[in-house]
């Protein structure tokens, strides 16, 4: 997943060569279309910037355990080897399945 879109305003502007937008990791926003998401339906908000999550806030943990989910998988049982090491999607960080973006 994504860090989130970019802010529509300058980020760091310690000289020329830094000036540009940054990427927004408190609010972004995500679609997803069919296999078993909940259709025409908009979960979440930000506030009037487009800057900050203000209500149902998902974050990316969560977001992995939702479409793991609808692949049919449990992602606290999902692991990889990455440098002889098992690892997960959700790092162990407990992410829920969030029920409002399903159907």
């Amino acid at each position: 997943m994504e860090k989130g879109k970019r802010l529509a305003v300058i980020e760091d502007d310690s000289g020329p060569t830094r000036v540009g937008r940054d990427h927004n990791t408190y609010g972004f926003s995500m679609w997803g279309a069919g296999g078993g998401f909940k259709q025409g339906h908009v979960y979440g908000a930000t506030d009037e910037l487009g800057h900050k999550a203000v209500g149902n806030g998902v974050n990316h943990f969560d977001y992995h355990a939702t479409l793991l989910h609808l692949f049919g998988l449990d992602a606290e049982r999902l692991n990889f080897d990455s440098n002889n090491r098992a690892m997960s999607l959700l790092d162990n960080q407990g992410g829920k399945v969030i029920e409002g973006l399903l159907a």
